[in-house]
């Protein structure tokens, strides 16, 4: 994530999490961002303003009044910056927002704001579960602030549940969204990502080299600007992006299952899955044993899942990726007419740095209509943006087409 010029204003309110706002002001900075800290009354009673105010290098506002306050301070800190995020917001600054009180310099902020917020709760269990605090956490939602659901585990009280401040990381994907221009607000997108695994026997399969990265990297980036956003993966070791649906499967059929069951309902599939294309033809009960110096196998084709949905089409957008060793352009062509894709992203597997297991990606775009676009070595995330730049504008131009023909 690149948050490079951003200037984002963390609010810090009084709860026992309240320590935890230096690790996500420092990852912040991080990324690139100016974080300006306000601090309420109470969460200095837990972490002082120097901590702060040493991480960012800004000064620490802390009241509205007094000699180092600015008289309009309340005003601008909540114009003047890219987005805000309160990290831990109890369920008292929460009920004070929802029910539009100003009574310090942080409250009176959040009135006078008009950048997108992130709140991100910390509470007791019980406190998070009373309906009064839901019914405040509803109403800022109802007015398009993003609240993020707090984490499960031992609270500071020796409770179990609901209530922890999520992790740093988590936080600032969070943000990410609101940072981002929301190009695909509205819509629901599909993605698919990862290897199939094909049993042999109960200890054995086949699969393929594939991690998952470029797959998970189209859902994070797809979230970020605001759609909807569906994850079918195959098996991997990747942690769960932040916002999306994700569904686990294994095996080629399981996806085709998944893909078939989501496909009518979404605007938009990214098949970067790397589908298995056989399976054993048999799958033994047993583990196999060593028996002999050679052994052969029969395999069954897995059904061609992105031929298949592409035949669905009933005006979604399907874009195809290619794994090539040789004749990248070629072969990538060859597969966009034969399934009937919108797109297709090729990229040549024999280098290095690039394709499988790798954090970064040499592409080339291919749409069905116009000029291929190479890209350089990119970032995977990098990548996911160049893809969902050219997604975005084949939408517009599909919206455009349904707005003349109505």
């Amino acid at each position: 994530m690149d948050f490079n010029g951003k200037r984002i204003l963390l609010g810090v309110t009084g709860g026992i999490a309240a320590y935890k706002a230096a690790e996500l002001a420092r990852r912040l900075i991080g990324c690139g961002a100016r974080v300006k800290v306000v601090m309420t009354r109470s969460a200095q009673e837990f972490v002082g303003p120097l901590t702060f105010a040493a991480l960012t290098g800004e000064k620490v506002a802390t009241a509205m009044f007094g000699p180092d306050s600015d008289p309009l301070e309340h005003v601008a800190l909540g114009q003047e910056v890219d987005a805000i995020v309160v990290a831990p917001a109890t369920a008292n600054f929460i009920g004070k927002v929802a029910g539009g009180i100003g009574d310090d310099l942080l409250t009176t902020i959040m009135l006078a704001a008009t950048r997108p917020v992130l709140i991100c709760p910390a509470m007791n269990a019980e406190m998070w579960a009373n309906p009064v605090v839901q019914g405040n956490l509803a109403r800022l939602k109802g007015r398009g602030l993003l609240v993020m659901e707090p984490a499960a585990g031992s609270l500071a009280c020796g409770a179990v549940g609901l209530g922890r401040l999520p992790e740093a990381d988590l936080i600032v994907e969070a943000a990410a969204r609101l940072l981002c221009v929301p190009d695909l607000a509205g819509r629901q997108v599909l993605v698919t990502a990862g290897p199939t695994h094909e049993d042999f026997d109960p200890v054995r399969f086949l699969t393929n080299r594939s991690s998952g990265k470029q797959g998970y990297a189209l859902a994070k980036v797809a979230w970020r600007r605001g759609a909807d956003v569906t994850l079918v993966s195959g098996p991997t070791n990747l942690p769960a992006p932040y916002g999306v649906k994700c569904v686990a499967v294994r095996s080629a059929r399981d996806m085709q299952a998944m893909v078939k069951a989501h496909f009518p309902e979404v605007d938009v599939l990214l098949m970067a899955a790397a589908v298995g294309d056989y399976r054993p033809t048999q799958v033994e009960v047993r583990k196999i044993k060593r028996a002999h110096e050679e052994m052969a196998f029969h395999l069954t084709a897995n059904p061609d899942i992105l031929k298949q949905v592409a035949a669905m089409k009933s005006g979604q957008i399907v874009v195809g990726f290619a794994a090539e060793t040789h004749d990248l352009e070629a072969e990538a062509r060859r597969k966009m007419r034969e399934k009937h894709l919108d797109l297709i992203v090729a990229n040549d597997v024999n280098r290095p740095d690039s394709g499988f297991q790798v954090d970064t990606n040499e592409v080339t775009l291919i749409p069905r209509v116009g000029d291929a676009v190479p890209l350089p070595l990119l970032s995977k995330e990098e990548v996911a943006a160049k893809i969902l730049d050219q997604v975005v504008a084949l939408l517009e131009s599909r919206d455009g087409d349904h707005a003349k023909d109505a």
